[in-house]
């Protein structure tokens, strides 16, 4: 009897062993399988942005000789043109800062006439 359970056990073992090897290489497998994809992945994000980054280069460049060249022909224009800017941005800036003030001022004012 004894015999016969130690042969079950034995093979319960071998059959445990068996399903184990055969789940690590299938796990390896996967693992193999998903980092050839990441890796390919990544290349082709990196490709892509760099595409991209001269793509952008290029636009980025051509505006600013664009804008160079309108320059030199109108620089009176130009000189307009960027008053105005700099007028808008003061206004909104002042504009701000008398929005953010405190009210405080005014509301001690308030209070003192009160009394």
């Amino acid at each position: 009897m004894t015999d016969t359970t130690s042969e079950a056990t034995n093979g319960s073992a071998a059959k445990t062993d068996s399903i184990l090897h055969s789940a690590t290489t299938s796990a390896q497998e996967a693992a193999k399988t998903a980092t050839a994809a990441a890796q390919d992945a990544a290349k082709t994000v990196t490709e892509t942005s760099s595409s991209l980054y001269a793509q952008a280069k290029d636009a980025i460049g051509q505006a600013v000789e664009t804008t160079i060249e309108a320059v030199k022909e109108h620089p009176v224009a130009a000189a307009a043109i960027g008053a105005g800017v700099a007028a808008t941005v003061a206004g909104a800036a002042f504009g701000v800062s008398k929005l953010l003030e405190d009210d405080e001022p005014a509301q001690a004012g308030k209070a003192k006439s009160k009394a």
